[in-house]
């Protein structure tokens, strides 16, 4: 992966706050109507970190700092926003949080009103592809406006395949978020890339999935979806014309997917915020919904502005799904061919 000549920028500093299918539906509906339940906490991990082939080697960028930088995917030229921690040093394996943008939008953009810089993390904002529809807006793959034949799971793997020789990464702790067009590709990516990629957080997702009608996951995939119930762009309820799943719908099949017997069990986390959350699943892979009351098409504590509609200040997206993420570690099995080796005292 190539530097670009930009110089290196302090990343946006984000502001820190003081965490079967009709049953579970309908479960689900009612926890929004504001029911509330106990939430339980989840246990700290104790497994060691691995490290990538990556490791030993200078990052190219002063930690602390976002460069964009280039790779090669399916022979096209690919960018990505690249955030290397406050910390960051190359003898210790760091997690991985991918992120992907909305419609129209760029890594830079989600950087700034994200507050994903704060995470103990190394942060990769992609770049979409110019797609199709009004304007020249970069899209996702699963959209029916993203553009024909780039293939952006394959550009997921690269990506991680430049960050995993470049950078002392932890391969057990991939991560992937993003918003709207964005989040939705990340539904994907669990379907289809759940070997390399741990644990979703889609915030806002707009679930298309065009092209990619079915959901196959070779392990259960952990999730934490957010969406606000007025969001206008990309209904709650859905919207059939559009292709668009219900969130509770979509919530609903992971919880099933994931084979989770306990919940939900809900909480009102806040006046405008409720928390429902599925436990007793398939090897530990927790769902976790959060709903935002009255709430638009919007990133939870934007640190400027997201999307169209009310964005709460109640919670900080980035500082809930890190909680969630944390902890999850992807199977030592999926890793065979990364080049990794057992490291204790990984960052958290």
């Amino acid at each position: 992966m190539s530097t670009t000549t930009a110089s290196p920028r302090p990343a946006p500093q984000g502001r820190r706050r003081p965490g079967r299918r009709a049953a579970l539906l309908t479960a689900l509906a009612l926890a929004v109507a504001g029911l509330a339940g106990p939430v339980g906490a989840t246990t700290a991990s104790a497994t060691p970190a691995l490290r990538s082939a990556g490791c030993g080697t200078d990052p190219g960028q002063t930690p602390g700092t976002s460069v964009p930088r280039t790779l090669t995917s399916d022979g096209r030229e690919r960018t990505v926003q690249l955030h290397l921690p406050d910390g960051y040093r190359s003898d210790r394996a760091w997690p991985v949080v991918l992120v992907f943008h909305g419609r129209g939008n760029t890594g830079a953009g989600t950087e700034a009103f994200s507050g994903l810089d704060a995470l103990p993390a190394i942060v990769a904002y992609g770049n979409g592809v110019v797609g199709t529809g009004d304007g020249d807006r970069q899209a996702w793959e699963g959209a029916p406006y993203a553009a024909p034949g780039v293939d952006d799971v394959a550009y997921t793997n690269d990506l991680l395949d430049t960050l995993e020789r470049d950078l002392c990464v932890d391969p057990r702790r991939v991560y992937a978020t993003g918003k709207s067009n964005g989040a939705g590709f990340t539904g994907i990516l669990a379907c289809e890339l759940s070997d390399r990629i741990a644990a979703v957080a889609p915030v806002a997702a707009a679930f298309y999935g065009t092209g990619h009608p079915d959901c196959d996951p070779v392990r259960p995939v952990p999730v934490i979806d957010f969406h606000g119930t007025d969001d206008v762009t990309i209904p709650y309820a859905g919207d059939a014309d559009r292709g668009l799943p219900a969130i509770q719908d979509w919530v609903g099949g992971w919880v099933e997917r994931n084979g989770c017997d306990t919940g939900p069990d809900v909480e009102q986390t806040a006046f405008d915020v409720t928390t429902t959350r599925w436990t007793g699943c398939d090897r530990g892979a927790e769902v976790t919904h959060v709903a935002v009351l009255g709430g638009g098409h919007t990133w939870p504590g934007e640190d400027s502005y997201s999307g169209g509609g009310y964005a709460t200040h109640s919670i900080e997206a980035h500082e809930v799904m890190w909680e969630f993420l944390r902890d999850e570690r992807l199977p030592v099995r999926f890793l065979t061919g990364h080049g990794t080796h057992a490291e204790q005292g990984a960052a958290s």
